[in-house]
């Protein structure tokens, strides 16, 4: 869609196109014009979306720290559920994963071996020594924010302590590479170049995604990639950094049963931390914990 000079700008400013956006899509056609992939207006947020993620953000966060103050060896992953579910809809939001496309919790936990989207079981019981990945996602007064992250119960191995260090570093690496006009491939690069250099591999084919006004949007955010590759990186962008990395090699299998939980194929130990960022004028502006 085509915006006259005068008219009222696509973003929701209430100003005047020519005096908002009109510059900003000049760049963007020109970028586009030179082969570059760039985002459609669909995929940036306004400033009232920024705020509702935000907000969404907030609660997401206290939602992971709330976990932290109560997660302990003995317990079961359901208890992790009832905690999550239950802070969620006391404090308005409603859990994402809950009934998303089957998936018949309000959380994931994912442990040791477990790649990601594990299911909690009263059956699964935390111990002294194991690692864990809770994934949250809230949806709060329709705005989605996603997030998570590592838990080590009591005392863990050097190699899970290090592995679970590493992937955070790598994340806190890529939030420096989020810049307008930088690219989706600086991301991957630098979280791969910090994972291999440490022994270790990351996923290629899960990766991260836009988020906010949906549970998954555009782009898919890859955590292997290429400087100046990929697409253009511009204000307004919001999407999840989440590397998933394993102490072994990068194959994995789908549990056949629930269809839903991903292991490492040769049974090694696995991390993953998870942001959700938006791009900013000045950077990365990191929404959630």
């Amino acid at each position: 869609m085509k915006f006259g000079r005068n008219d009222s700008c696509w973003c929701g400013s209430g100003k005047k196109y020519k005096a908002c956006h009109a510059d900003f899509d000049a760049k963007l056609a020109d970028y586009k014009r030179r082969g570059v992939i760039v985002p459609k207006h669909k995929l940036l947020k306004t400033p009232a979306q920024l705020e509702g993620i935000r907000k969404a953000g907030k609660l997401n966060t206290e939602i992971l720290d709330m976990v932290g103050e109560n997660i302990r060896a003995g317990m079961s992953t359901e208890e992790i559920n009832a905690l999550v579910h239950e802070y969620t809809v006391t404090h308005g939001g409603i859990p994402a994963p809950l009934n998303y496309n089957g998936f018949p919790k309000s959380v994931c936990t994912s442990v040791n071996d477990v790649i990601c989207h594990g299911i909690p079981a009263a059956d699964e019981i935390l111990k002294e020594g194991d690692i864990i990945n809770v994934d949250v996602t809230t949806i709060l007064d329709g705005f989605y924010a996603d997030a998570s992250r590592m838990f080590c119960i009591g005392e863990v191995s050097e190699e899970a302590k290090r592995l679970v260090e590493v992937t955070k570093e790598s994340v806190d690496l890529a939030l420096k590479e989020v810049k307008p006009w930088g690219f989706l491939g600086d991301i991957g690069a630098v979280i791969s170049e910090y994972i291999y250099a440490h022994g270790y591999t990351v996923l290629h084919d899960i990766g991260g995604h836009g988020v906010g006004n949906e549970f998954h949007e555009d782009p898919y955010v890859c955590h292997i990639g290429k400087r100046g590759t990929g697409m253009l990186l511009v204000p307004g962008m919001v999407f999840t950094i989440e590397p998933m990395v394993n102490a072994g090699e990068e194959d994995f299998f789908q549990d056949a049963d629930n269809g839903w939980t991903i292991y490492t194929e040769d049974g090694s130990l696995s991390a993953q931390w998870e942001y959700t960022v938006a791009v900013t004028e000045d950077g990365a502006e990191v929404l959630t914990h």
